[in-house]
């Protein structure tokens, strides 16, 4: 009788180690993910604050901003992508232990993820008259003229959110998040001010909101690059590291990165394609669309900061080589996610009258705005985790090309063609262009699903 006993007590005792260990992993978890939230949270927020303040300058004005936001998200995710790829190999390298290479790969990163914007933003300065008129030539002239000095401003300033980025990725790596929030905050809470001043204060308009976007950049990328060099320990990266960049290193990130910036550049320019269906519904979808999008920002805060960490919590897993970890953290996130679509839609929808207030709309147009703000949270909820939080898991684990070819895929066969059917043919306008856009999210979520309970996502070897 004492034998079976003695097993009885040492199970029980393994058991309570176990759940242990579960609330120190979750604590773990949540002192990462929350500088996350309230990063994220910021930056949606500053964002309705942008989108609201610039639209006091007229419905041109905001439709102006939209039209070249769309074209700055696909330029700018390209080296966010490349950043996304420095994340994941210092998430590895600190998961596996490895100090130096964890040092190696942020300066890599850093060097990288600048020059890629450097490049970009040279390369669009130059070209911004044929490919503003390529993609928005239907536009009114005087959206397109504002678009213009809008876009040239935005071009000037890639150098300097990419820098912060990078950085915020690395230090995102080794989970140092609140660092990552300090950084970013700094770069929008500035933005906003400045946006009040030359936006509200001198009455600038659009070329307000293009100084104002430069100076909060550089000036935010100054002080990451002195936290980076003088202040973070942890790191240990110097100005001669990122000068000798190292190329083995960069092949590294740029095996994850790559990839994920191929379909961030299809995947925007579907949305750039989209975008051009409903520049030809006139000014008023235009500023619908904008409306709509800042209400999806605002649902969404929540489960984009569950994606960001579910690449360090993952790499840092794959780094020890626990795939049961990484899987029970991927399932965690996904439910969590949802959980909080479902929160977040049940709080903004009854909202939608004082803050759709924020943006000035004319009447005519409240109708559209609501039903986008109704049809995307009701289709949120049960699609876009799969849809988003999936990708995250497995290209941290370094299945970046599968995600990638999966999301340019749905992208151009589901969303854009379904899109134009839709919205243009068959006469849905704004509405049926967004409920496109939710269909494709439940397809391209399939995908991942089932990819994620294979064996093939987790074979590979980056570090």
């Amino acid at each position: 009788m004492v034998q079976p006993a003695y097993r009885m007590r040492k199970q029980t005792f393994l058991a309570k180690m176990q759940a242990r260990i579960a609330i120190d992993d979750y604590r773990k978890l949540l002192s990462l993910y929350l500088p996350i939230l309230i990063d994220q949270a910021f930056i949606v927020c500053l964002n309705v604050v942008n989108t609201a303040m610039i639209s006091s300058s007229g419905v041109s004005a905001i439709s102006a901003v939209n039209l070249v936001d769309s074209l700055n998200f696909f330029l700018i995710s390209v080296f966010v992508a490349v950043s996304t790829g420095g994340t994941v190999i210092v998430a590895q390298y600190k998961g596996n232990g490895n100090g130096s290479m964890v040092s190696r790969a942020a300066a890599s990163s850093v060097a990288s993820v600048t020059l890629f914007a450097i490049g970009i933003s040279l390369t669009m300065i130059v070209l911004h008259g044929p490919a503003l008129h390529l993609l928005f030539r239907s536009a009114s002239p005087d959206v397109f003229a504002k678009a213009k000095t809008y876009f040239i401003g935005s071009c000037a300033s890639y150098a300097g959110i990419a820098l912060v980025e990078a950085v915020c990725g690395a230090l995102r790596g080794i989970g140092q998040s609140r660092a990552s929030l300090v950084l970013s905050l700094v770069m929008n809470i500035s933005y906003v001010l400045l946006n009040l001043l030359f936006i509200n204060g001198l009455d600038m308009g659009v070329l307000g909101m293009s100084i104002s976007v430069n100076a909060a950049r550089y000036g935010a990328a100054a002080f990451a690059l002195y936290y980076l060099v003088k202040k973070n320990k942890d790191l240990h990266v110097q100005i001669k590291d990122m000068i000798r960049v190292k190329f083995a290193m960069v092949r590294k990130i740029l095996y994850v990165g790559l990839p994920f910036a191929a379909e961030q550049m299809f995947f925007n320019g579907g949305k750039i394609v989209t975008q051009t269906f409903i520049v030809s519904l006139g000014t008023n979808a235009i500023a619908v669309n904008a409306i709509g999008g800042s209400f999806a920002q605002l649902t969404q805060i929540p489960s984009n900061a569950l994606a960001l960490t579910a690449i360090t919590i993952i790499g840092q897993s794959m780094g020890r080589q626990d795939v049961d970890g990484a899987r029970k953290y991927a399932r965690f996130f996904v439910w969590t996610s949802t959980v909080f679509l479902l929160i977040t839609a049940l709080i903004v929808v009854p909202l939608f009258h004082p803050l759709v207030a924020l943006f000035h709309p004319p009447q005519e147009i409240k109708h559209d705005i609501f039903m986008i703000v109704l049809i995307n949270a009701a289709a949120q909820v049960p699609l876009w985790s799969m849809s988003f939080i999936m990708p995250s898991a497995l290209r941290a684990a370094g299945d970046s090309k599968f995600t990638s070819m999966v999301s340019l895929l749905s992208m151009w066969l589901f969303r854009i063609s379904l899109g134009y059917l839709l919205g243009i043919v068959l006469h849905g306008g704004i509405v049926g262009v967004w409920l496109a856009m939710n269909l494709e999210w439940g397809v391209r979520g399939l995908v991942f699903i089932l990819r994620f309970r294979g064996k093939k996502w987790y074979r590979h070897k980056l570090i």
